[in-house]
């Protein structure tokens, strides 16, 4: 999970978003941003989904292939 959170809020930076810009744009609360990147919360789906959209990211499930 850290790796994801680290992706986030570098392509955040990157695009010059600030927390409390991402959390206008995108509903969820500056608390809950940024309890996320300090590692401190598990947010839904949902909100994931919410924080990523305006930044132009999209989750991803895939199918682990098992190599024997």
């Amino acid at each position: 999970m850290a790796n994801f959170v680290e992706q986030m809020v570098a392509r955040r930076k990157a695009l010059g978003i600030s927390q409390k810009d991402l959390a206008e744009i995108s509903g969820v609360s500056l608390r809950t941003i940024n309890a996320f990147e300090n590692g401190s919360a598990n947010p839904t789906l949902d909100i994931v989904e919410a924080l990523l959209a305006p930044m132009g990211l999209t989750l991803t499930i895939a199918e682990r292939v098992k190599n024997d």
